[in-house]
């Protein structure tokens, strides 16, 4: 509240507003600030405060606050559609990596912004992100305050990129109509094809061929879960997906997965000659 230059009584309500502010707001022994962990959680008690006391009936009009406030507002100003740009903080421009420096810190905004100016201020212990959308201006985000070096990024604003700087898995791209077919059976198909291609198996086309000829028949979820469990086995040769697509359709236990390798190999081997001649 501020008092108007040309009427000299306003000036009592600004300072009876101050005084408030002082009492029940500033740190002081005799309020409850202590209870409060953030500012937002001090905004949430004024606010019920504020509840209570419109609802209560008022013993010179004999009506509560937030009653007679139905009646007033057909004679108030109309409020303008959208706040001067002036109360929702400082300019920014988001860059093209969705974010906007504040403090020498980098603050993530939501897609479909970039390039524009945001308007940023600090309530509390937030920074708090206001921009023009299509609904007139509104708050797009907020983020707790940082300090430089520690960047406030939110991966849930970058949904077409995976979060984090891990290493990531490679992605097979179709570029033919039947590997178009084979990606479409689902993750498991996705699995089989970059584990079959990593350890050079033979025949790769004709066998993703007959995967999509095996769904159209036994169905599209049981081929799928049938590749993922032939690429954490390894299992690339001829008939292994049928194999293993019969024995998961007929709910039979599975077994502990072994992968095919040297150390698994039926072959006899001449082991048993390296003791001969000593």
């Amino acid at each position: 509240m501020t008092c108007v230059p040309y009427d000299p009584e306003s000036k009592g309500g600004a300072e009876s507003t101050v005084k408030v502010a002082k009492r029940d707001l500033v740190p002081t022994s005799a309020n409850l600030l202590d209870d409060y962990v953030s500012f937002n959680d001090l905004v949430a008690a004024c606010e019920t405060v504020a509840a209570g006391l419109n609802a209560r009936v008022h013993r010179e009009t004999s009506r509560a606050p937030i009653d007679m406030l139905i009646e007033e507002r057909a004679r108030l100003h109309v409020l303008p559609a959208e706040a001067h740009t002036a109360a929702l903080g400082e300019t920014r421009a988001v860059g093209d990596d969705q974010t906007i420096r504040w403090g020498s810190v980098r603050y993530s905004t939501p897609d479909g912004h970039q390039g524009q100016p945001v308007w940023c201020r600090v309530v509390g212990d937030e920074l708090v992100i206001a921009a023009r959308t299509e609904t007139g201006l509104a708050e797009i985000c907020r983020h707790p305050l940082s300090t430089p070096g520690r960047p406030r990024i939110v991966d849930e604003h970058y949904p077409h990129h995976p979060g984090g700087n891990t290493p990531r898995s490679p992605r097979p791209k179709a570029r033919t109509a039947g590997e178009i077919a084979f990606l479409a059976l689902g993750l498991g198909a996705e699995r089989w094809l970059v584990e079959a291609a990593s350890v050079g198996a033979q025949r790769i086309r004709t066998k993703m061929a007959a995967a999509v000829e095996l769904a159209a028949l036994v169905g599209v979820a049981a081929v799928d879960a049938a590749l993922a469990v032939a690429a954490d086995a390894h299992r690339f040769d001829d008939g292994a997906l049928a194999s293993i697509c019969d024995h998961l359709l007929a709910g039979r236990p599975h077994l502990e997965l072994v992968r095919a390798d040297e150390a698994h190999s039926a072959q006899p081997g001449t082991a048993v000659w390296q003791e001969f001649g000593r």
